[in-house]
């Protein structure tokens, strides 16, 4: 028989009173201590097997007596056969343990696992392997009740038939001992054993049978064990007897003894098997088969060719779980009455070196399998993991070996023939390294070699020297109010950057009151993620902001916090309806007494009402909603006054209803309806007063003094205002820089508003000579005066008359658009020049000066003076110099005799033009003049004007409205 040792998988806590074999050993290997224990089968759960404590009592004497040690096992699992108690090191059954399924068949049954002693610093490693002894629980059994046989009454004495085995799961004294068969003359049982220990039973005949005396036999076979007490089994042989078959098949030998590799493919041909039988025909034909007592593992490993007696492997077989194979072949004849030819053959399976090592590492540390923590600062040989390399192989290929790589600051020492611990070299330092990779390399002694590979990972533990950290100081949440009770609010974050429980944040809320009322009765925080709950449904006329502290505590020793504050503000809803104070109201009717003879307007009641909601919500209206059918009352909405519409003596009855409504502005509106019953009074002393005193009257005044003190601010800042434009006016008209622009005042004059402006376009203006000769004037529709048509290069009084009557129709100037005191200045820019002049076309505007400056530059871009960028003509010019102006002449003394102090010649009534100056009051400041003309005449304005030496006739087109404004 072999040997099985089983590695427990985990740790439990039980406890059992005594009632096992037991044995202890402390045995010394190269740097573990071993403990034997024995145990039977099939203990209740909780018995006790050893105590560690007092068992290695010796060598925990040598450590400091005040420290408390602790024992720890090693392995992992979810079903444990085995606990170890931490406190003593109490052994003890964790679970049911059934040796058969356990260990099957093998003859040495353990369980081995490791213990060591905390705490690390003073750590000791033991190694425990339980026996597990073997009890009489199983009782031998056959495979078929009823075992039918055949044999020939020609068979010769001595003739053996092989029969179906039984089976004994237990092992050892307990496992399967002897057979027995029912007393008889013809037959006996001869007992015989496998090479793998197996018992088994062959029928041997004692005396020649003859099939006419004795047909059949009936004996019942029974298998015993050697336990105590002996427990058996039995099946019934029915024997029958055939006639004669003269001769059987025979195998060349009668046991055969095969090696085959484990790592065989299938297929593999284990033995060519070959029979003779000298008969002829049906009778010498051969069958094979295995037989019938043959166990289901031989049939599902191998196959039999009934033809050939080609044996093959059909299943891979493994040298770890079955070391040899017995089988048994039968060969028959298909003639009547066959007796079959017996052999055995022994498949014995060689080992190779197919299994790899195994490598299995325990960490101390809970958590993942592949990482293992330790603090910074452990002191040299702080224990790290324990690693256990194991490989099925037998001999050489089941030695294995262990290597450690990955860094120099760790090392590898044995401790047991397959155990290991890792242990560090130095003192580590998480500031210079954090974490390590290490290698675990396990390599047996096969050839060739196999070989395992493990990686796990050490981290290095930080101290607990960092607070949590929130992402804010201040966090700032809005909620409306009317929310239901446990409504999420918001999520508050900490880090650490600490490691493990050092790094592990709770979140709490600091105590605090609101309003009387401690803060966890408001808002809760789950103290996992920082999510903030409300605890109420909040209300904004109760409370509109809550501010409170949220402390994070991590795990370390001693925790560390930081705290942050969270500002809570609820907003409003439109929750309240108006509530009507004044008039007194019962079951929402007000009683009111009204004067009859009161006049339109005259006050009724004056309502007080208040909205607990703020903005848009507590702002309210009144209406009359109803009642009001002649009209004789009117609601102001705002200060919600109730007065009278029209006189109430034609009411048609004294006692009338009104139904009013106050309404907030909410988004989903709020109402409150009152009835107002109002009785007419002929008697006005009886009347209550409708305004009320002390308080309200304080009230008014307040309202009073705001309204003229923002009246005050207003009219100094108007004041302020006018000193301003007066003191920038007057540094204007000093500075000789400021130029005026007769377009600039025609852009102005656009945008008067009240006529629409008018854009004159180069198709609106005609260039007519006048100087050389006779100057066309149209005369205006108004105009009282002729146009007589002076001779041609007369200069004399008729010119000059006719310049007045064109300067007449020039000057129409509107009382609209000229104010009062208005005046214009004449400034000569140009010489006179002598000789007869020749107008030419100009189409750009004038420049001139002017001691008062009219806005609006921008209206340059209509001037029609050279762009200087080389598009004119050479003779192009506003102005030559050397050339006489007649103009000069002519306009002052048109201008002269226009507003002479008569008056007689003023375009407008409403319009005064200055004659305190002694030069004349039109603008001429360019070397023409350039004349702007504003006038409300219909269909047609002034067609010609005297403009220097060029006249430019403006034409109205606007001749549907029948009015428009000229602009020369």
């Amino acid at each position: 028989m072999g040997s099985r040792r089983i590695q427990t998988k985990g740790i439990l806590l039980s406890t059992a009173p005594l009632g096992v074999l037991l044995l202890a050993a402390l045995l010394h290997s190269t740097a573990a201590k071993t403990l034997k224990y024995k145990v039977y089968e099939e203990q209740r759960v909780g018995t006790i097997i050893g105590r560690l404590k007092e068992d290695v009592e010796g060598v925990l004497s040598k450590l400091p007596t005040s420290l408390s040690f602790r024992f720890r096992a090693m392995q992992r699992g979810s079903a444990p056969l085995l606990t170890v108690r931490e406190e003593d090191g109490e052994i003890s059954i964790g679970a049911k343990i059934d040796r058969e399924k356990l260990c099957e068949k093998n003859s040495n049954c353990s369980i081995e696992f490791d213990v060591v002693t905390l705490p690390t610093e003073y750590l000791q490693l033991f190694h425990v392997e339980v026996e597990v002894l073997d009890i009489n629980d199983n009782s031998p059994h056959f495979s078929r009740a009823i075992v039918p046989i055949e044999i020939s009454e020609s068979a010769s004495v001595g003739t053996r038939v092989p029969l179906d085995g039984a089976v004994d799961a237990d092992v050892g004294e307990n496992s399967l001992h002897t057979y027995s068969l029912t007393p008889n003359n013809f037959f006996k049982i001869d007992v015989r054993t496998r090479t793998d220990g197996a018992k088994y039973a062959e029928l041997v005949v004692m005396r020649e049978l003859d099939r006419e005396v004795q047909s059949s036999y009936q004996l019942q076979l029974t298998a015993s064990d050697n336990g105590v007490p002996p427990k058996s089994g039995s099946t019934l042989l029915k024997i029958s007897i055939s006639d004669s078959n003269d001769n059987s098949p025979a195998f060349e030998e009668q046991a055969y003894v095969i090696h085959l590799q484990e790592n065989s493919p299938l297929g593999t041909l284990i033995i060519d098997l070959n029979a003779t039988d000298p008969d002829e025909g049906t009778n010498g034909k051969i069958v094979y088969s295995f037989s019938s007592h043959v166990p289901p593992k031989i049939l599902e490993t191998f196959k039999i060719n009934p033809e050939n007696g080609h044996i093959t492997l059909i299943k891979r077989v493994d040298y770890e779980a079955t070391a040899s194979y017995e089988l048994d072949v039968q060969a028959q004849d298909l003639g009547p009455n066959s007796i079959p030819g017996l052999c055995k053959i022994v498949v014995k399976v060689v080992d190779v070196n197919d299994n790899k090592p195994e490598i299995n590492i325990n960490l101390m540390t809970q958590g993942k399998e592949e990482v293992a923590y330790i603090s910074e600062g452990a002191p040299v040989d702080t224990f790290i993991a324990l690693v256990r390399a194991d490989d099925n192989d037998a001999g050489l290929n089941g030695e294995v070996v262990c290597r450690l790589h990955g860094h120099g600051h760790f090392r590898l020492q044995k401790t047991h023939e397959k155990n290991y611990m890792i242990l560090t070299n130095v003192s580590l330092d998480r500031e210079k390294r954090s974490e390590y990779s290490l290698t675990v390399i396990a390599e047996d002694r096969g050839s060739p070699s196999l070989s395992t590979i493990k990686h796990f990972t050490v981290q290095v533990l930080d101290e607990n020297d960092n607070p949590p950290h929130f992402e804010k100081t201040r966090y700032e949440v809005f909620k409306s109010e009317n929310n239901s009770p446990g409504a999420y609010l918001m999520t508050v974050v900490a880090t650490d950057p600490d490691l493990g429980t050092n790094g592990q944040v709770t979140y709490t809320v600091v105590d605090t009151q609101v309003q009387g009322s401690p803060i966890s009765t408001y808002v809760t925080i789950d103290p996992s993620n920082g999510a903030i709950y409300a605890l109420r449904s909040f209300d904004y006329e109760d409370v509109s902001r809550i501010a409170f502290t949220v402390q994070a505590r991590d795990g370390g020793n001693p925790p560390l916090s930081a705290n942050t504050t969270v500002l809570l503000t609820v907003l409003d809803e439109n929750d309240n309806p108006p509530i009507i104070h004044s008039p007194s109201l019962r079951n929402h009717t007000a009683e009111l007494s009204v004067w009859k003879y009161a006049s339109p307007g005259q006050l009724v009641t004056a309502f007080k009402v208040t909205d607990r909601d703020s903005g848009a919500n507590g702002e309210m209206s009144c209406a009359i909603v109803g009642g009001n059918e002649d009209g004789l009352f009117v609601m102001d909405a705002r200060r919600c006054e109730l007065r009278t519409n029209a006189s109430l003596e034609q009411a048609p009855r004294d006692m009338m209803e009104i139904r009013v409504e106050v309404q907030d502005r909410g988004t989903s509106r709020l109402t409150t309806g009152a009835l107002l019953r109002l009785s007419l009074q002929e008697n006005m002393d009886i009347l209550p007063s409708l305004y009320p005193t002390g308080s309200g009257q304080a009230s008014m005044d307040l309202s009073l003094i705001v309204i003229i003190s923002l009246g005050a601010v207003c009219a100094l800042l108007l004041i302020v205002m006018v000193m301003f434009a007066t003191a920038r006016c007057s540094r204007e008209k000093k500075d000789p820089r400021h130029n005026y622009n007769c377009r600039v005042a025609e852009s102005s004059y656009q945008n008067h508003p009240k006529k629409p402006a008018r854009q004159i376009h180069k198709a609106d203006i005609t260039l007519v000579p006048t100087i050389n000769g006779t100057l066309p004037v149209r005369s205006h529709p108004h105009s009282p005066l002729p146009s007589p048509t002076p001779e041609r290069g007369t200069l004399g009084s008729r010119q000059s008359h006719h310049s007045r009557q064109s300067l007449n129709s020039l000057v129409t100037i509107s009382s609209n658009h000229v104010p009062e005191n208005f005046a214009l200045e004449l400034a000569h820019a140009t010489p006179p020049v002598e000789g007869q002049y020749q107008p030419r076309p100009s189409f750009r505007g004038n420049k001139y000066t002017r001691s008062y400056r009219y806005a609006l530059n921008e209206m340059d871009k209509f001037s029609l003076k050279d762009s200087g960028r080389g598009d004119s003509e050479a003779g192009d010019s506003d102005y030559d110099p050397g050339r006489e102006s007649p103009m000069d002449r002519l306009l002052g003394e048109g201008f002269t005799e226009l507003c002479s102090p008569s008056g007689q010649h003023r375009p407008h009534a409403g319009t005064t033009l200055s004659t305190t100056h002694p030069k004349p009051i039109i603008p001429l400041m360019c070397p023409y003049v350039c004349f702007c003309v504003y006038s409300d005449f219909h269909h047609a304005s002034v067609d010609s004007a005297l403009f220097g030496q060029t006249v430019l006739a403006v034409r109205n087109s606007d001749q549907s409205s029948g009015s428009g404004d000229g602009i020369i």
